[in-house]
């Protein structure tokens, strides 16, 4: 073995977590572990709903393991505190999430995720680090309120492009990241679960587009590993993981994280790729996919509720749909009135996001829709997304606008 080589596996062979570190120095040396014996985080780490005081971290591990999170005020990690996490499980594709609480106003956050593998309690994964800033409290005689700077966008690898190393990969990531927003606030399409990618895409100018293809992304997804497999996809990239290391989430979702216009009753009987037809089943996991890769928060027994509200301090307040889990059947949409064929979000939801509204003191307040209300979307011939008519929201003295609307 070449010194330079010997000396870097030695070195990260020694590294342990700070609070272990502190008390294994005057003891025997640690064992060398090789490359590969340590727990490993492939899709990085991030944070969700950042607002509050609160922050939900995510990451994966690569084996069975303990999360544990320190996190400090100070990128050398003064004054670290650590908050012990979940068990990595294969039950969960290895994913895990922890909620920081009692966070300090205004601040910028540094984190960083350690896995202690369960199979050997003394190895410990490298750490992997992220960052991000806690919104301002009200303003004072001594402190001002700031601009909130917010990113949003949706549809990530749809409609055969995919990762494409030639090109760069995928490199709006970078371009949000540069712009250095305070929360991005992704609006659905997080994944194409039923699109699959091609090696190649010819493009107009004779050229080739080459994608990167995994197993995941080589059919439609079907299975919970096939939705996985579609999240884990996007996480290959690299400025992708570098961008949700450094700018907090708000994760909502639409069709495509199961398949096009998707709504429960649907099935796929006359489509030859899908061996399940049950479009409810396919959802189900979907689902679950969903909430195990992304940084959200769980609501008490409620483990499948996606909509929820994100306090950014007194300015903002965002607004988060799920016009997906409870609308009606797509169909001709001339129902007379509003009703459950044609209701969006289902009457627990509406209620919840009437109340809301009425409560926050935000001076913004933000409401994000995956589902736009004033675009027609065709679902088949003479069949289009369920969605009230302009008829029945006149009669209701409802009103609506574009997919992200503000309102004072």
């Amino acid at each position: 073995m070449k010194r330079r080589e010997f000396l870097r596996l030695a070195g990260s062979a020694l590294w342990l977590p700070p609070s272990v570190g502190r008390r294994a120095f005057g003891r025997a040396p640690a064992i060398v572990t090789a490359p590969g014996g340590r727990p490993g985080t492939p899709c990085g780490v991030t944070a969700g709903d950042v607002g509050g005081g609160r922050a939900v971290i995510w990451s994966k591990s690569d084996r069975t393991a303990r999360m544990f999170v320190e996190y400090s005020t100070t990128e050398r990690f003064a004054d670290v505190r650590r908050v012990r996490g979940p068990a990595a499980l294969d039950s969960s594709g290895f994913t895990t999430r922890l909620t920081l609480t009692d966070l300090p106003p205004g601040q910028r956050i540094f984190y960083r995720v350690l896995y202690q593998d369960l199979s050997d309690l003394r190895t410990w994964s490298e750490p992997a680090i992220g960052s991000f800033t806690t919104p301002a409290a009200a303003a004072s005689a001594t402190a001002m309120l700031r601009d909130v700077a917010i990113a949003w966008s949706a549809d990530t690898v749809g409609q055969g492009w995919g990762i494409n190393k030639e090109w760069g990969g995928l490199r709006l990531y970078e371009m949000m990241r540069q712009a250095q927003p305070d929360v991005f606030v992704n609006v659905g399409d997080t994944i194409y679960a039923d699109q699959p990618l091609l090696p190649e895409v010819k493009l107009d100018d004779g050229t080739l587009w080459r994608n990167v293809v995994t197993e995941a992304k080589s059919k439609v997804a079907e299975s919970l590993d096939d939705f996985r497999g579609c999240y884990e996809y996007n996480l290959i990239d690299e400025h992708m993981r570098r961008f949700i290391s450094e700018v907090p989430q708000i994760v909502m979702w639409d069709d495509h994280e199961v398949l096009d216009n998707w709504y429960w009753e649907r099935r796929k009987d006359s489509d030859a790729r899908y061996t399940e037809k049950s479009v409810a089943v396919l959802a189900a996991r979907a689902r679950q996919a969903f909430v195990e890769y992304n940084p959200l928060p769980i609501f008490g027994e409620d483990l499948e509720r996606i909509y929820r509200s994100v306090p950014l301090g007194p300015l903002v307040e965002v607004f988060a749909l799920d016009m997906r889990s409870y609308k009606g059947a797509n169909g001709p949409n001339r129902q007379p009135s509003i009703d459950a064929s044609s209701a969006i979000l289902g009457p627990a939801q509406l209620e919840w996001l009437k109340t809301r509204l009425r409560a926050s003191r935000a001076t913004w307040k933000i409401v994000a829709a995956d589902l736009p209300f004033g675009l027609v979307v065709p679902d088949g011939a003479g069949s289009y997304e369920a969605r009230p008519t302009a008829t029945a929201v006149r009669r209701s003295g409802a009103s609506w606008s574009s997919p992200i609307c503000c309102a004072t």
